[in-house]
């Protein structure tokens, strides 16, 4: 099966508090933490393709977070 090759807004939800400062090192996507939560990150941007959001969970990999969702919107 194909990989989507078209652009989609994401939003991924981490395990931990990340710094703000970290947005740069995760191409610039949007970085929050969730209200309410005892320690979610939350990235959310637009990705040009499933490619690019594979490359993005490789980092998330080998930094050894945990990944709680991710939601194609």
């Amino acid at each position: 099966m194909p990989l989507d090759s078209e652009p989609a807004f994401y939003t991924i939800r981490l395990k931990g508090h990340l710094d703000p400062g970290w947005s740069e090192w995760f191409d610039g996507l949007t970085l929050t933490h969730a209200e309410g939560s005892e320690g979610e990150t939350i990235l959310s941007g637009m990705f040009a393709d499933q490619c690019v959001l594979h490359g993005l969970l490789a980092r998330i990999r080998d930094l050894n977070l945990v990944i709680l969702s991710i939601v194609k919107e």
